[in-house]
């Protein structure tokens, strides 16, 4: 691995977790630079409310800023929540000494209204820290503490920007997500060349730390060597999808989750490489084709957070019988299985450490078997479906699956059905992982075969 890049923030800490460095940290590990911190303030803070403020000493957070600048090096900075003027200038006496790219996020309140800039700082920031800036990057609101101007459109924007640069930074970014609308714009001002960068709008309370994720986004392309249009946009972009997988917690405002995407990645990789080699697991056994139904099997893999199909890895076009034993014949994919993954995913939100289940042909020889390994059993029976679930397609599998556990009073390791008309009757092994599973289908065609386990 070659080296990494290392960008520090300057900013306060949220006690939630939802903005500040908390949120800066995210952003940084996301993105796969080293994060750095220096606190400028500590504050006690909620999705509802900041109900206080403590501000760290000024030569403690130049004692932060020199130590780190010394000895691990900086390729760039984020500054956040300064609070006062103290802390500004001495922010700002420091940092004139790093000559590395500077983003400057002008916090000024909290997402809850609470104040994190005193008036009288609003001067020492001008003139001390926006001459410094590379990028600062103010929302609408901001903006108009910098310059004064009402924004209501994206041209008092440009506006509000022409002002800012006049402050001293070398690019301005007015957010304009607080406008009103379907779109959000925000405006560039680089070089004397004004650049818009819209985005679809995501209509969510779960904002909170939507700046700091921005800014720390930006330094740390800007660490990478991106130039600045580029950086912009690319954290716009990263922000948008923090905001996609915004967590709804707490009764006020929910955080960002800058990391969401990172883990949904990592989480559909694992399942993938799960699927896969359990796969290969069931095609070197030639008594798994005593359990293919007619209509043929599936094998799927829920990831972590799993809430639709689209989440769940399974075998397109399924594993289905051939005149030399059974394949299948395209590679897994997310989205590839509806019934099998809407049976995993029911099963999930009764016990979340299931996460794989495959669909199996159904007898009583099957049965007796089942019982005969231990394994524990549940059914429900399709002819007493409800009609207003037969009409509604999807629905058959989740309500059959409910039925079953309901009767067990849990999750089981099989739910099966003795069928209906034109409707095969049908067994779902469900599994902590697509090994656990294998392992039980396994276990039951190598019985149904007489071979000894």
């Amino acid at each position: 691995m070659g080296m990494v890049k290392r960008v520090l923030t300057v900013a306060g800490s949220d006690s939630g977790g939802g903005a500040g460095i908390q949120a800066d940290l995210k952003t940084f590990a996301a993105l796969g630079v080293h994060g750095m911190s220096a606190i400028t303030c500590i504050t006690a803070q909620n999705t509802e409310t900041v109900t206080a403020i403590h501000q760290v000493p000024a030569e403690i957070i130049r004692e932060q800023i020199r130590v780190v600048t010394v000895d691990i090096g900086v390729d760039a900075v984020k500054t956040g929540m300064l609070f006062s003027e103290e802390i500004i200038e001495s922010v700002a006496d420091e940092l004139s000494e790093i000559k590395v790219p500077l983003v400057v996020d002008p916090v000024a309140v909290a997402k809850s209204g609470a104040p994190l800039l005193k008036p009288n700082a609003v001067d020492a920031l001008v003139k001390k820290l926006l001459p410094l800036a590379t990028v600062v990057t103010p929302n609408i609101n901001e903006a108009k503490l910098l310059t004064g101007i009402e924004i209501s459109s994206a041209e008092e924007m440009v506006d509000a920007a022409h002002r800012i640069a006049e402050m001293g930074p070398e690019a301005v970014v007015v957010k304009g997500g607080h406008l009103p609308g379907e779109t959000t714009m925000d405006i560039l001002l680089y070089a004397g060349n004004i650049y818009k960068f819209a985005a679809e709008k995501i209509h969510t309370r779960n904002t909170h730390g939507t700046g700091c994720v921005f800014a720390s986004a930006t330094a740390a392309y800007l660490a990478k060597g991106w130039k600045i249009p580029q950086a912009v946009q690319a954290a716009q972009r990263f922000v948008n999808e923090a905001i996609k997988r915004g967590l709804d917690i707490g009764r006020g405002y929910g955080p960002v989750h800058p990391t969401g995407a990172v883990y949904e990645n990592s989480e559909k990789l694992t399942a993938l490489r799960q699927l896969k080699e359990a796969l290969k697991m069931i095609e070197r056994e030639e008594s798994f084709q005593r359990l293919i139904p007619e209509s043929g099997s599936n094998i799927v893999v829920a990831t972590e957070y799993a809430s639709s199909p689209e989440d769940v890895v399974g075998v397109p076009g399924r594993i289905v019988k051939t005149p030399d034993g059974f394949t299948s014949a395209l590679e897994p994919w997310f989205g590839a299985s509806r019934h099998v993954a809407n049976a995993v995913l029911t099963a999930m939100k009764h016990d979340p450490s299931v996460k794989s289940a495959a669909n199996i042909r159904f007898d009583d020889e099957i049965l007796s078997t089942l019982e005969a390994l231990g394994l524990s059993v549940s059914s429900y029976d399709r002819g007493a479906e409800p009609e207003e679930v037969k009409k509604e397609e999807g629905r058959t599998i989740p309500w059959g699956i409910e039925e079953a556990i309901r009767k067990a009073g849990g999750v089981v390791d099989v739910v099966y059905h003795r069928g209906d008309v034109g409707k095969e009757p049908m067994a779902v092994v469900f599994g902590v992982d697509a090994y656990d599973v294998v392992r039980k289908l396994l276990r039951l065609s190598r019985r149904l075969a007489g071979v000894e386990i």
